[in-house]
């Protein structure tokens, strides 16, 4: 049988989902083969993870990708791409990567399909006609592409690749395992409303913007007589000034910072918590998002997101915002703080778009590229 294979740096959770659901839904067609390049990352402190239904083979032991030099990325990548055999079909992330792009355009040459993996979109930051023009050189080895959202498909056409090769969704998330591992029904059920908690989950990093979401939460804090907790998840270099202006703002008693934690503490938090926020100023997409939505809870983010393209609909299941307005973020916290009503409905549309972002549309995002380079 002919193996599909997906190459990622490092496989966390997220990772483990999308193969484990292609794997399935080809069980007795085609075998999954995850290619981890390196076992550790210098971004994420996730555990590293294997599934049950297809098979990961790691590149590179006890180093993170930075650590790893290009003849040996590209050499290692492609004696094990080589490997599998001529009818292997290949789903390549890190496009960007030079060891990346010569693997893939050797496989391309040798006739394999081969497939980019990605989210980012063209708004993600200011960007130069040059340097987009060199960059669209990075997906000529590619038969299609899996994006996610649709500023994330537009920005892969206008790379080059033809529309009807590119298809979503890229960001996914098995519903089951975190709804699993929460310890707790999604909301609306489960914890009680008025014990409920914001959630912050992100690295403390500038382009997350949680400075202004600390000033939301200080506007908040001011409007209402029992304000609710933040509950932050992440680590990073901003944390000792976040926790300075949380004190000089006087909400230190509100504000928790938590560090980082695992998966399935995270899903033990989203099963307490009242709603997601996420104000970023760049977010080619935001994992978080289809994560909580598993656990029912509204979203409260910045239109810069991807993830609000398909997942969020505002004053349905959460509230967009501007990344510069935290009175205007501050606002929505307090309707969904004391609305107890708004937020039962918000939770039952939360759960209806979760679906939109099962691990299973990342396995039918493969099965529709498949089918349409066969033709």
């Amino acid at each position: 049988m002919k193996p599909l294979v997906f190459v990622w740096d490092n496989f966390g959770p997220l990772h483990v989902d999308r193969c484990e659901a292609v794997a399935k839904k080809f069980d007795g067609i085609h075998p999954v083969v995850g290619l981890e390049l390196t076992s550790q990352s210098k971004v994420y402190d996730w555990v590293p993870e294997s599934g049950t239904h297809f098979k990961k083979t790691t590149l590179s032991f006890g180093r993170s990708i930075e650590d790893v030099g290009f003849p040996e990325r590209f050499r290692k990548t492609l004696r094990a791409c080589l490997s599998l055999g001529s009818g292997a079909q290949f789903f390549m992330c890190h496009y960007q990567d030079p060891a990346i792009l010569v693997v893939s355009a050797i496989l391309r040459l040798l006739g394999r399909k081969v497939y980019t993996t990605g989210c980012s979109k063209f708004d993600d930051y200011q960007r130069n006609l040059r340097k987009e023009l060199f960059k669209s050189i990075f997906y000529w080895p590619y038969n299609g592409a899996i994006a996610s959202g649709i500023r994330s498909r537009d920005y892969v056409r206008f790379l080059g690749l033809p529309a009807d090769r590119i298809t979503s969704s890229y960001n996914t998330v098995s519903l089951q395992r975190i709804r699993a591992m929460a310890g707790a029904p999604p909301a609306p059920q489960g914890v009680p409303f008025g014990e409920r908690h914001f959630t912050i989950v992100a690295r403390l990093v500038p382009k997350k913007n949680l400075s202004m979401a600390l000033k939301a939460m200080a506007h908040y804090a001011a409007q209402v007589k029992s304000p609710r907790q933040l509950h932050i998840f992440g680590t990073g270099p901003l944390e000792a000034e976040l926790r300075e202006q949380a004190q000089t703002d006087g909400i230190s008693h509100l504000v928790h910072f938590c560090g980082f934690v695992q998966t399935a503490g995270i899903s033990q938090a989203y099963g307490r918590s009242l709603a997601l926020l996420l104000p970023s100023v760049e977010e080619q997409f935001g994992n978080v998002v289809p994560e909580a939505l598993a656990m029912g809870l509204p979203i409260v983010l910045s239109d810069n997101c991807g993830a609000r393209d398909q997942l969020v609909r505002a004053g349905l299941n959460g509230f967009v915002i501007e990344p510069d307005n935290p009175v205007g973020m501050a606002y929505f916290m307090q309707l969904l703080s004391e609305d107890e009503t708004l937020w039962r409905r918000m939770c039952e549309s939360a759960l209806q778009f979760a679906e939109r972002a099962d691990s299973e549309r990342f396995a039918e995002a493969v099965e529709s590229l498949v089918s349409a380079t066969r033709r």
